[in-house]
């Protein structure tokens, strides 16, 4: 059985056939094959990404006191107070309802705004 095989694999082309390495672009179409794949994978993984990321700090560039917000734990509150890379946020009452819980969190920990500013 393995005589076959090996007769099978090193068998000469029969006569007529077209040699690979005459056919034009036959060593380059790996290469091509390469850039085609990286252009695909641009286009559908790279490219909304980097919408995304930029969109995101446009959202927190805009966020303002008063805005209603969700962390990315899942936390809803109202913007108390904003500092440079830091975002107070109230969380409702804490048995006295005069008494408001406030969490400090980064900014990057801000999923979404849930507050519309009209321009």
């Amino acid at each position: 059985m393995f005589d076959f095989l090996n007769a099978v694999a090193y068998a000469e082309p029969a006569a007529g056939t077209a040699d690979p390495s005459a056919m034009p672009m036959g060593g380059y179409t790996p290469i091509i094959w390469l850039v085609v794949m990286f252009a695909v994978m641009y286009l559908i993984v790279i490219r909304p990404q980097k919408k995304q990321e930029k969109k995101q700090k446009a959202m927190l560039a805009a966020l303002q006191v008063g805005d209603k917000v969700v962390t990315i734990g899942g936390i809803c509150g109202k913007v108390a107070k904003l500092k440079d890379e830091y975002v107070y946020i109230e969380t409702g009452f804490v048995g006295n309802p005069n008494e408001k819980a406030t969490i400090k969190m980064e900014r990057a920990a801000i999923k979404t705004v849930e507050t519309i500013h009209e321009a």
